[in-house]
Parts: structure tokens; sequence; C-alpha cells
């Protein structure tokens, strides 16, 4: 018997899909054959074919063999939202390697650590972060570095990136010449493409995926060919208009070395030969000055862009008409924020879900069709759905909150030389998600929140999101975050970190008693803290443990004998 969501799909999707042949650079050379001309990337005024990009690959791909790239090496690409991360990415899968995305701003530290457990043996960097990889260098098996002088030809895009960096250096880094490191536009100028083809099995790693480390050290999450193919092709079938003649234009802030970023906006756009209109940070003005002057058709984000678009002061002087379909993924998407949106736009905002093991969309809000408040939407074609009894992982009828287990041709082969890890989420095929979750009656999943973000007070179990839902309900409220916090009666107590909008005002005891009559009593906000920002991380998710984090050394602190001093 099918499923009960699939009845809920728009027409023109399918339940179950024909996956494109591998591997993953599959996509980027089939645009460049079908489509040689169509734009494929639009940066700072610069554009690429497809065409190009693809030669481009081809050559760094013959450059990394030349320099002992061996198949399924892992190259680190530690870039920005930039022309050359495609091309590095491509590149690196045409010569039979493994991607390793590393987010650009990480400290020397966590350098070390990702690229020591990858076994990385070469990077790709921009010359800004070089510094930084090469201090710590000798601590990993990195011996190979290919630095991309991107101000060289973009000197806007320094300012644009690090506005206080340029500012206080005054100009470009430098890297000097020394063994093992090269520069990224000259090995490409001086090689010509014919690299050495590599076969590649579905089942070979494309990606070492490294997840956000919100509860312990990050891992990497093996994701296969077949996992990346087909994850992009479920999200290409999900807009089923999506065209291929060159005339779709995405958005691309969210950043590729986030697996939301790389799959669903990059892969998709060059699954259908679209243009990549690239910006290497989010900025609320400039986003909307590029969707305004390029025509942006779609915009893969992430809540806190669309709160920071829908509520800047000139945003209506902006034309966003263009935009036609929007997913939101990495966090809840509160309903006003997706109402507002489509309100400024006229296009479909829907809120989806997924996780890095799962390369990572599982779930979706019909793009066309209805969706509904709070919800994830229904689970992507060919995706397999239970809920989970958490006391003996019995699965739990419509109804039922339980921890939501997922199977698909999307899910990781499991996490990087970590077997007791990758037995504790995969289990038959079953990724347990590690997110409490129920179904509705008509297939719609409602996440309830993270099993580790349960709130447990007095007795009574309080999921986070419930509570920021309403708390995004009141028109004062720009931002809110939840989280339990010790409390010396209830154990846990449920407190609300706010920021308010430009020129808005509230009290404590105004946001508790809204709360309270839209809420049982227990659920309600007990302490309430205003802020002017709250830690997020790059890709714009809030991180609930840092404020976590800082109550309890807060309350430490408080709670320490005082200082005597000196004898």
């Amino acid at each position: 018997m099918e499923p009960i969501w699939l009845a809920q799909y728009d027409a023109g999707v399918p339940a179950h899909l024909t996956y494109p042949a591998g591997p993953v650079q599959r996509f980027l050379e089939t645009a460049a054959a079908q489509s040689p001309d169509n734009i494929a990337t639009l940066f700072f005024g610069a554009r690429m074919t497809y065409r190009e990009v693809n030669d481009e690959a081809s050559r760094l791909a013959h450059a990394l063999q030349v320099h002992g790239l061996q198949p399924q090496d892992r190259v680190a690409i530690v870039l920005p939202n930039c022309p050359q991360f495609i091309i590095a990415y491509y590149a690196v899968l045409k010569a039979g390697g493994i991607v390793v995305p590393t987010n650009p701003t990480y400290t020397p530290r966590e350098f070390q650590y990702q690229f020591a457990d990858s076994g990385a043996r070469m990077a790709i960097a921009l010359d800004l972060f070089v510094p930084a990889i090469q201090e710590i260098q000798a601590e990993t098996a990195i011996t190979t570095l290919i630095v991309a002088y991107i101000q060289d030809y973009l000197p806007t895009m320094l300012s644009y990136l690090y506005p206080i960096k340029a500012k206080r250096e005054g100009t470009a880094v430098r890297i000097p010449r020394a063994a093992g490191v090269y520069d990224f536009g000259a090995l490409i100028r001086q090689t010509d493409p014919q690299y050495r083809p590599v076969a590649v099995a579905e089942s070979d790693l494309a990606v070492l995926q490294y997840t956000g480390g919100t509860t312990g050290r990050s891992k990497g999450a093996m994701l296969t060919h077949r996992n990346l193919i087909a994850n992009t092709w479920q999200t290409r079938c999900w807009l089923p208009d999506a065209r291929t003649d060159g005339s779709e234009m995405f958005l691309a802030v969210t950043p590729f070395f986030h697996v939301y970023g790389m799959s669903s906006v990059m892969n998709f756009a060059v699954a259908v030969a679209g243009t990549l209109l690239m910006l290497p940070r989010f900025n609320t003005k400039e986003v909307l000055r590029a969707i305004a002057r390029y025509k942006a058709t779609t915009f893969g984000g992430v809540p806190t862009m669309y709160i920071a678009i829908n509520n800047f002061p000139d945003v209506k002087k902006y034309d966003l008409s263009s935009i036609r379909a929007c997913i939101s993924g990495a966090a809840p998407l509160p309903h006003e924020v997706s109402q507002t949106f489509e309100q400024l736009t006229g296009g479909r905002l829907r809120e989806g879900y997924g996780l890095t093991e799962a390369s990572p969309v599982t779930h979706c809000n019909p793009i066309y069709g209805p969706s509904r408040p709070g919800s994830i939407g229904v689970p992507f074609p060919d995706v397999d759905v239970q809920l989970l009894d958490l006391a003996d992982g019995h699965a739990l009828p419509a109804g039922e909150v339980g921890e939501l287990a997922v199977r698909g041709p999307q899910v990781m082969a499991g996490y990087w030389n970590r077997p007791d890890e990758t037995a504790a989420v995969l289990r038959d095929g079953w990724l347990l998600t590690g997110d409490m979750a129920r179904m509705d009656a008509d297939g719609y999943f409602y996440i309830v929140d993270r099993k580790k973000d349960l709130i447990i007070a007095g007795g009574f179990n309080i999921y986070p999101r419930e509570v920021e839902e309403v708390l995004y309900e009141h028109p004062q409220v720009l931002e809110a975050v939840v989280a339990g916090v010790p409390d010396a009666y209830r154990g846990e107590t449920v407190k609300a970190y706010i920021v308010l909008k430009e020129g808005g005002q509230a009290t404590a005891e105004e946001i508790i008693a809204f709360c309270r009559q839209r809420l049982a009593g227990y659920k309600a906000p007990r302490q309430v803290e205003f802020r002017t920002s709250l830690p997020k991380s790059l890709i714009g998710k809030h991180l609930r443990r840092v404020l976590v984090e800082e109550e309890r050394a807060r309350l430490a602190a408080a709670a320490a004998p005082p200082n005597q001093g000196a004898a």
C-alpha cells in the first residue's frame, strides 16, 4: 500500500524516481554538453558559461592528478561562495577524489581537527585563510596547497567579504613561494583539460561532509555519489516546473561548504543548467539588490535570512517579484515569517527538513499545493519514514510523538572512521535523526523538537519549537530562541532569549503574559532575556547550545565562593 502522503504531492511530482547515472560530476558535464552557452555563474558582474566552468574544472582535475592526487584521496576546499568553489568541487570529483568542504572562518585548531580527521592530503583555499592553514599544516597530512587569489581580478570581493580585515591590513594577502604551494589560476592556465578519467562507482564516496558538532566533536558523514545524485534529483523533481533553458536564476548565498548550499542550491542549479548568482556572505541590502537587478527566481535560505528581508526598512523599494519558489531549511520556519515573505514577493516559501546524514533533504511542503503551518511537509519521493517509541523502538501511529527515522537513497554510508557512532544511528538502513516528530492524518510531519533539546520542567515535557512559534506571533519580536535552563525547584525551566524589532518595545512581563494566553501555563517562559543579537552558525542557524552553556557558566560563577583576595 502506498503511503498516505503521496496524495499531497504537486501535479507532476512522481512517487518514485528514475535517477540519472552517476557520478556527480556528470551533472556539470551534461550541462556543458547540452547547454554550453548557458550562464553558469554570476559573481559581482563576472559571468562564466557552462562550457567555461567545465573546461576549467577539467584543467584543474588534470593538475591535481599531476601533483599526485590518487582515487579516493581527500581534498579540503576552503573557499566562500565563488566560481572557484564550483570549479574546485567538480575538479576533485573528476580526478577521482573526495571533497572535504571546510568552513573558511575556522580557527587553526578547527582546521587541524578536520584535516587530520579526514586525512586530507591537499587543500584548495582562498589566500586570506592560507596563513591559518599553514600554522597547523605540519600536524596534518596536507602536502599540497592550492591558493586562489580571487582579489587579483575581483578586488571588490575582499572588502565585501571581510571589510574590517581588509581595512586593517590594507592590501591583499600574498603567500610566499614554497614547495607544495601553487597558484589556482596559474595551474588552470598552464594545464590542458585532458585529465585521466577515473572509474567511479555510485557507491564510492564523493564528499566527507562534517556535521555541525552541536552534540560533540563534528563527524564526517560519508556521502556517496548515489546519495548526492539522488537528493539533487529529488529536489529538482520537487519543483516540477524548473526550467532548463538557462532562465532559472538561483540566489546562492547559503554557503556551499554547508550540505544544504552544496546539494540543494549548487548541485540543483547545475542539474538544470541554471545560473548561480553568488554572494560570499549574507548582507540583507546586497541580497535585495541582487534579486531586483538579476531577477533571481529561487532562493534556498534559512529562516534568519527571510526574517532579515521581511524586516529590512526599505524592503518595498526593491522589486522581488521574480521570486517563484524558495525552500527554507536548517531550522524551523515560523509561519508568520513565511506569510510575510510571500506577501512581499508573490512567490512561494516552503519549509523543508533534512540533516547532513541525508544529503540533506528528506521532507518538504509541496511548492504549489497546501502548506501547513509548523509542518516540515511530506517525505520526498522514495523516502520511507517511521516514528519510533523511545522506550522500545516500536513504530508509532499517526498523532503520536516519536523519534523520526528515515530511509532512502540519500542516506549516508556512515560516519568516517566511527563504526560505533555509525551503528548508533544507522539500523537496517534506517537513519535515526534524533528529532522528535509526529505525523497528522494526511501524512504531513511536524518536528516537535530535537530529542536533546527537550525541556523537562517539573515532570512536564516542553518542546522549545512550540514556544518559539508563539513568540514569533508577538508583533515586537524579531528573533527568539527558547532553551531549558537549570532551576532548583523544577529541575529545568523555560527561558526565552529575544531580539526585538528595530524600535520595538516590550517587557519580560508582557512577553510571559502573551505566551500564557496561548500556551499551557507550564510551557510559558518563566524567564526572558532581551538581546541585541543571538548566536548563530555561519549559515544563520540559531545556536541554542551556546545560550545554554552561557547560562550554566553564569550560574556556576554566581555559586562560586567569593574571592578572598591574596594572602
